[in-house]
């Protein structure tokens, strides 16, 4: 058993590490607001950018469409975009993603296809280098600091635009971890290059019966190739920011789970040493009473 010295000096320490925890707590409570209220925000634009080009592409003849509509017509070489966050603390949100990932790359390895990867933050880097570092094409750290900018996000949607038009990939999907609450985040997938066509614009027709018919100017072509490369960037951002608000999400959550631990653990540690000052006075007790009676 430690003595009261080692109990009093451990007991400080938890404390210490209790006033850290319950202060990040406080700090990523604080930027979940705001990074939750900019996921929301920009959901309603994504989906509905994504309808409309679900609208184009369901009148475009195949002949005629963008490379980023048809896609190369193979999917031997795909690249995945993966999404984390650039510290660490948050408990398993970036664990639960690289899991998916690493799911995902060894079947699409097993079937025979090439991977390549990009990353975006620092612990995606750090916990898929040692066993795929030789699929890595590019890595962003610190793109979302402070915090995720359109910029940003276009700077990988440029990069991912040469990388098709250079014929360096067939398929492209981004793997994010989607914001549902600060207890909930769920891995999405999302594929980009060819783009896919909503499920719920797939339905359309069929459920609601017959639908309008609508005249382009210019041509449905011409419009898919303005609008695909903005939605590439629209929907990058929005992996970042939702991936963004649950790292808040996921921080806040662990470091109060830390917190209630560290207020368990002093708990423990104070009656410990409680019990072994009693004990201790108890003995010197004895000792004097006994020194005494030898008198």
């Amino acid at each position: 058993m430690a003595n009261l010295k080692e109990l009093k000096a451990r007991i400080s320490s938890v404390k210490s590490t209790q006033r850290i925890t319950s202060a990040m707590k406080m700090v990523a409570a604080a930027k979940l607001r705001k990074a939750q209220d900019m996921a929301e925000a920009a959901r309603p634009y994504a989906e509905r950018i994504e309808r409309m080009l679900g609208s184009l592409a369901a009148g475009t003849s195949s002949a005629g469409a963008p490379a980023m509509l048809s896609g190369t017509g193979k999917d031997d070489t795909h690249l995945l975009v993966i999404v984390t966050s650039d510290r660490g603390l948050c408990g398993g949100f970036n664990g639960s993603i690289i899991r998916a990932v690493r799911q995902r790359i060894l079947a699409l390895q097993a079937q025979g296809k090439t991977v390549k990867l990009l990353i975006i933050g620092r612990k995606g880097v750090g916990l898929l280098r040692r066993e795929f570092r030789d699929l890595f094409v590019e890595t962003y750290e610190e793109l979302a600091k402070p915090i995720p900018t359109f910029e940003g996000a276009a700077t990988v949607a440029d990069k991912v635009t040469a990388m098709f038009e250079a014929g360096e990939f067939d398929v492209c999907t981004v793997y994010y971890n989607k914001f549902v609450s600060a207890l909930t985040q769920i891995v999405t997938p999302l594929q980009l290059i060819p783009f896919a066509v909503p499920e719920s614009d797939k339905d359309a027709p069929a459920a609601g019966g017959a639908s309008a018919v609508y005249e382009f100017e210019p041509e449905e072509e011409k419009i898919l190739a303005a609008l695909l490369p903005k939605n590439l960037s629209t929907q990058v951002f929005r992996a970042m920011l939702e991936s963004f608000a649950g790292e808040q999400g996921a921080r806040m959550t662990a470091m109060d789970n830390a917190t209630r631990n560290a207020g368990d653990m002093i708990n423990s540690l104070s009656i410990t040493y409680n019990r072994s000052r009693q004990a201790q006075i108890t003995k010197e007790l004895i000792e004097i009473i006994s020194g005494a009676e030898a008198l």
